[in-house]
């Protein structure tokens, strides 16, 4: 599995690494979590996203490598596109509609913006009227966020709104 990951030039699907390992889906998984324990000291990580994988280094390694290939990473994104990004990782998949609803103002070149950075992608249609494109995040994302997968991402904190612990307005008395 780890030399099949390695050699792929792109996130590779687990049944495509299953199918040429000439083993189940359900071995290639079990492989696969072998594989990530045994990486887990080491200076690589498996990186998982809607059922595609890819061997990626590990996040605290980013700055050696930077320093080894003369690389200049900062990622500098406006509030909006933070925002918008934040959305998009949280809802996914999600619409250009439901994250303008979420922020209240439009977001179309905050998206496009997302997707030329390649932090987000379009992940096909939405089955409703219109069928708007819908948006998730991409292995860039993951990996400028030091993530294995969407669901590392840290819990969202509850908001005053949200748990009704808000103070009540002069106005409501």
């Amino acid at each position: 599995m780890e030399a099949l990951i390695f050699a792929s030039p792109r996130p590779v699907p687990v049944d495509a690494l299953a199918g040429a390992a000439g083993v189940s889906d359900e071995e290639a998984q079990a492989a696969l979590a072998r594989l990530e324990t045994q990486l887990a000291d080491r200076g690589l990580r498996l990186q998982r996203t809607r059922g595609r994988i890819q061997l990626v280094s590990a996040p605290e390694a980013a700055p050696y490598i930077e320093a080894l290939l003369g690389l200049d990473v900062d990622l500098r994104l406006s509030q909006a596109a933070m925002e918008t990004l934040a959305i998009v990782a949280y809802a996914q998949p999600v619409t250009r509609p439901q994250v303008e609803s979420i922020r209240g103002v439009g977001s179309d070149s905050t998206l496009r913006t997302l997707l030329s950075a390649g932090l987000i992608e379009d992940l096909g249609r939405a089955d409703t009227l219109g069928r708007p494109i819908l948006y998730g995040t991409t292995f860039e994302f993951l990996q400028q966020f030091g993530l294995k997968e969407p669901g590392d991402l840290p819990p969202l904190e509850p908001t005053q709104e949200s748990t009704g612990d808000e103070a009540e307005s002069p106005a409501e008395h």
